[in-house]
C-alpha cells in the first residue's frame, strides 16, 4: 500500500489524541518527541481532508497547557528530590548539568523562561516541573504557560499547515519526504539541545561555584 493511501486510513481522532497525548506527556516532564509528532501530524492535515487543522491545533494547545500544569503540580509537591529521582531515571535529559542550565534560565528570566521554554527542547520538558520545584507563583506560571502553549502549538500548526497546502501536490507524490523532513527537524533540535548541555556541563566543571544557581525567590 502506498503511504498516501495508508495515511488516508488513519482515523482523525487517533491523530488528535496522539498529538495531545504526546505533547501533554512531554510538557509534564517525560522526554518525548512532541515537536516531531506535531509537525508530522500537521503535514498529514495538509494533505488529508479528514484531519481538521483547527481541531489538531486545539488538541496540541490543550495538551501543552494541561501537561505543563500537571508538571507544575508534581514539581511543587515533589521538590528537589523529584529532580534527583528524574536525574537517576533519565540522566541524558535530567542530569545535574541540565538542571543547572534550566535553573539559571529561570533565575534570569522568571516567568518568561516558561514562555520561551516552550520553543526550546531542553526547557520544554523542564518548564512545568521546575517552575513547581522553584515555587514560582502559580498565576505567573499559568499566564506564561497558556500564552506559550497557544503561540508554540498554534503557531507551529498554522505555519506548517500553510506551507504544506502550498506544496500539497508535491507532498502527495513525495509524502515520505515531508515526514522525513519533520523527523530531521526534530533531530536537529535534539542536537542543538545536547550541544548546549555539553557547553553548560563544561562551564560547570570549570567553575562549579559560578555554575551553581542561586535560589529563586518565591515572592509574588
Amino acid at each position: 500500500m502506498h503511504i498516501q493511501e495508508w495515511l488516508e486510513t488513519v482515523p482523525a481522532i487517533a491523530v488528535y489524541l496522539l498529538v495531545g497525548g504526546v505533547i501533554g506527556l512531554e510538557s509534564l516532564g517525560i522526554p518525548l518527541p512532541g515537536e516531531i509528532v506535531l509537525v508530522s501530524a500537521t503535514l498529514m492535515a495538509a494533505t488529508q481532508d479528514h484531519i481538521n487543522p483547527y481541531v489538531l491545533g486545539a488538541c496540541a494547545v490543550a495538551g501543552a497547557i494541561i501537561g505543563d500544569s500537571i508538571g507544575y503540580l508534581i514539581g511543587r509537591k515533589g521538590g528537589k528530590p523529584l529532580l534527583e529521582w528524574l536525574g537517576r531515571k533519565f540522566p541524558k535529559h535530567f542530569g545535574p548539568h541540565h538542571v543547572a542550565t534550566a535553573e539559571r534560565s529561570f533565575e534570569k528570566w522568571g516567568m518568561w523562561a516558561v514562555f520561551v521554554g516552550r520553543f526550546i527542547a531542553l526547557l520544554r520538558i523542564f518548564a512545568g516541573p521546575l517552575a513547581g520545584v522553584l515555587k514560582m507563583p502559580y498565576w505567573k506560571f499559568l499566564i506564561a504557560n497558556v500564552l506559550g502553549g497557544i503561540v508554540w502549538a498554534g503557531g507551529t500548526v498554522a505555519v506548517i499547515y500553510s506551507v504544506g497546502k502550498v506544496a500539497e501536490e508535491w507532498l502527495k507524490k513525495f509524502s515520505w519526504l515531508g515526514l522525513l523532513a519533520a523527523v530531521l527537524f526534530g533531530l536537529g533540535s535534539l542536537v542543538v539541545m545536547k550541544i548546549k548541555a555539553k557547553k553548560a556541563e563544561a562551564a560547570r566543571a570549570a567553575d562549579p561555584a559560578e555554575a551553581r544557581p542561586e535560589p529563586v525567590g518565591t515572592a509574588d
